[in-house]
């Protein structure tokens, strides 16, 4: 009896133990199984990578926008993931930083071997993929937004916004000059790349239109003007972080989150198309209205001596005001920022990083002078919106804040500085502080290179 008991007693054991063990190999294999990069599954996207690696290693990779656009996704996906989720990096604009930094140093190490090369080289230039881009980007993210809060919040926001832009102007040139810069390097090269309202609404445009002034690639505009971007978002989004704490301790110079009321209390919104549903035919139609838009620019540069990215930006936003744009175009072309700005920011910052940032160029740009006269940049901008904005009754921290959004990278850097501050409700805007000033900042250093030359 007792052997049957112990006997009996064995047989239960023997499977618990067995369960536990099979428990043990299969959890971590599932979070294995579940674990994304982005929004791919793990194991999906390291087969799309093989697939992709192993085509351009045996020189069978198409040397067209499909090869090129399977290289800069593929890599995009992975370095965007990890800005977003590295401690430190997730915070300074990481996503950017590694998409732009990272293809440089492979190419600069021959990791990426010249199929690969060629296919972004031919997306890039040949396609003209960049010009795409920025017509979706500028075509939606300007007629998308609210029209009350294109017109209200830029007069609200307008006379700290151009006050600091004035001191940082004359700051950086102060500091820069004081470091042994010239005025032309520190103003085309330091200060505009800062205040230009980032990369894709701002670096890229301009580049394009000093290569058309002064000749020379666009690639090599950008390669000179990014790092200063760059050094000014983690600036701002440091003064962002100190002015939450000043505001911490002293209520009563913010607004918790409000620039300034309506009479009514309410505050301005964003774009009315954010509740709308994905209308795909819609993005088709504003795929349409953003290349005659950058058509349209293209026919009326030569006549008034603008270059057509300029012209393009200005265009959407007369549309805008004017109301000249059916609803459903604008919702079309907002709907198609969406998805191009969240799809291929990221993969476009690896083809600019492959093509057009050397990294010798960009060492011999980095100093501790050159980093200084970036932080005035930004300090003069804060400063000067807080002190401005409390003279025209607004709470100057937010003034601050919104000010302070003009050094970021672009939406992206926006996020970051009002993430960093605690007040995403400021998002409307900061988009306007870094369009609208950006793009003011950009038109301005057009007609100033044009008259100064290089």
């Amino acid at each position: 009896m007792q052997k049957a008991m112990e006997t009996s007693v064995g047989s239960t054991e023997v499977p618990k133990q067995t369960s536990v063990s099979s428990e043990s190999y299969v959890r971590p294999l599932s979070k294995v199984l579940g674990f994304k990069i982005g929004v791919i599954p793990l194991p999906i996207y390291i087969l799309l990578g093989i697939i992709i690696f192993a085509a351009a290693a045996l020189g069978q990779l198409p040397n067209d926008m499909i090869g090129g656009l399977a290289v800069i996704m593929i890599m995009g996906v992975l370095l965007s993931y990890l800005g977003f989720n590295l401690p430190l990096l997730k915070n300074i604009g990481g996503p950017a930083i590694l998409s732009l930094m990272v293809p440089s140093f492979l190419v600069f190490w021959n990791v990426l071997n010249p199929p690969i090369v060629d296919s972004v080289h031919t997306l890039m230039k040949t396609s003209n993929f960049l010009y795409l881009y920025i017509a979706c980007l500028v075509a939606g993210s300007i007629t998308g937004m609210n029209r009350q809060t294109l017109i209200s919040g830029f007069i609200r926001i307008f006379i700290p916004m151009m006050a600091g832009t004035a001191a940082a102007v004359l700051v950086g040139l102060g500091v820069g000059m004081m470091f042994g810069y010239t005025a032309h390097r520190t103003l085309f090269y330091i200060i505009v790349p800062i205040i230009g309202g980032g990369v894709g609404e701002g670096i890229l445009p301009l580049s394009i239109a000093f290569s058309q002034i002064l000749g020379g690639e666009s690639g090599s505009y950008v390669a000179q003007m990014i790092p200063a971007a760059v050094i000014g978002n983690v600036f701002a989004i440091i003064g962002a972080g100190l002015l939450k704490k000043m505001a911490d301790k002293n209520p009563a110079i913010t607004g918790n989150g409000v620039l300034v009321k309506e009479k009514n209390g309410q505050k301005l919104g964003g774009s009315s198309y954010d509740s709308e549903k994905i209308d795909f035919p819609l993005m088709g139609a504003g795929l349409l209205f953003a290349c005659s838009l950058f058509i349209t620019g293209s026919l009326l540069s030569p006549f008034v001596g603008i270059p057509g990215p300029i012209l393009m930006i200005f265009g959407a936003a007369l549309l805008k005001i004017c109301k000249l744009l059916p609803y459903k175009i604008e919702q079309g072309a907002y709907q198609l920022y969406k998805f191009v700005s969240g799809t291929l920011t990221w993969p476009l910052m690896v083809g600019l990083g492959i093509l057009y940032i050397p990294l010798e160029d960009v060492a011999a740009l980095l100093s501790v002078p050159y980093v200084i006269t970036c932080a005035s940049v930004i300090a003069a901008m804060i400063i000067t919106g807080y002190f401005v904005g409390k003279w025209v009754r607004m709470y100057p921290v937010e003034a601050a804040i919104v000010t302070g959004c003009r050094g970021g990278l672009g939406g992206t850097g926006d996020v970051a500085i009002l993430s960093a501050s605690g007040r995403m409700e400021l998002m409307p805007f900061a988009q306007i502080s870094t369009r609208i000033g950006g793009a003011l900042t950009i038109v301005a250093a057009t007609l100033l290179i044009s008259v100064w030359g290089g």
